[in-house]
């Protein structure tokens, strides 16, 4: 099983799967909020809302998990519930709690490529400060290459170059890059982790432990959630769906592979994200930019570069 999740046609197909269900909560989303009725500086709803669908996403994949290993998964020893907290707070709470109130002060393009640096900080931490693995010239290259096919494909989906400013604050573009770096060290500590529990256990129980924290503060804050329709409950139930699969997957990837070679795949996110909104939204018209066709060039141009003839062979 080891081997087979090291095979590069294997880590690229489950890779792209979980890229290919990320990108799609972009417009899925954004119908949310329209069928609950969310509005769009309304940060505490907003929280309210991804805290419900992490917490039914944990359970998910617990339930999953549970069956397929023929054994309840639930932490059995303090230290693995202490290493289940610590992975909560980065991966959940620190990362989406952040990310939800900087959206508020920023615009959608700066966002998008802001929290795109996370691949940046997640390949940083695991070889300087973790030293897991080391930091060539290859990944950097792969790195530049792709973050510049994020820059191009947030300008052709998201907005214009205008959208793109140089302006910082604390709450608007300094919460987003905490944001990046709680996701960063979600990653390393993912991996770390997973030598001494199962990765479903740690992503299940942290999305619950993160899940009911952020839907608390929504709540408690003054956000509310209306299920108007059967169609809403749906669309709660496939973000949660989407979340257990997607870091699910995610995590037994980084639990075989260097940080690096599987996180570099994330910069697939925002392609998948604008091409579906295209379809989803009826924003097909975006397809038409020169520039998305460009960005996925760059994009997979990266992925090739990190991917590409591995050190230790």
């Amino acid at each position: 099983m080891k081997s087979r999740l090291q095979q590069t046609p294997v880590v690229v197909t489950l890779a792209l799967i979980c890229c290919a269900l990320w990108g799609s909560a972009f417009p899925v989303i954004k119908i949310g909020y329209t069928m609950f009725a969310v509005a769009r500086a309304d940060t505490s709803t907003q929280i309210l809302f991804a805290g419900s669908r992490f917490f039914f996403a944990g359970l998910i994949s617990i339930v999953i998990g549970s069956i397929v290993s023929r054994k309840i998964l639930v932490p059995k020893s303090l230290p693995s519930l202490l290493r289940i907290v610590c992975l909560s707070l980065m991966q959940t709470i620190i990362q989406y709690v952040f990310f939800y109130i900087s959206l508020a002060h920023m615009t959608g393009v700066k966002g998008a490529i802001l929290e795109s640096l996370n691949i940046f900080f997640s390949i940083i931490t695991a070889s300087l400060l973790f030293r897991m693995e080391k930091l060539s010239a290859r990944k950097i290259a792969g790195c530049l290459t792709g973050f510049a096919g994020i820059i191009l494909v947030n300008l052709a989906g998201l907005g214009t170059a205008q959208n793109f400013d140089m302006q910082f604050t604390l709450t608007g573009e300094g919460f987003m890059i905490l944001s990046t770096v709680g996701a960063a060290f979600a990653s390393v500590l993912l991996r770390l982790f997973s030598r001494y529990d199962n990765p479903i256990l740690l992503s299940g129980w942290q999305f619950v432990i993160g899940g009911a924290v952020m839907a608390a503060a929504g709540y408690c804050t003054g956000g509310r959630l209306t299920f108007s329709s059967a169609q809403s409950g749906l669309l709660l139930l496939y973000l949660s769906l989407l979340s257990a699969t997607a870091y699910s997957l995610w995590s037994i990837l980084l639990k075989y592979n260097d940080v690096s070679r599987v996180t570099i795949f994330g910069f697939m996110n925002p392609v998948f994200g604008v091409v579906l909104s295209a379809l989803l939204l009826g924003e097909g018209q975006t397809l038409a930019d020169w520039k998305v066709p460009a960005a996925l060039v760059l994009v997979c141009a990266g992925i090739i570069f990190v991917n590409g003839k591995r050190a230790h062979k």
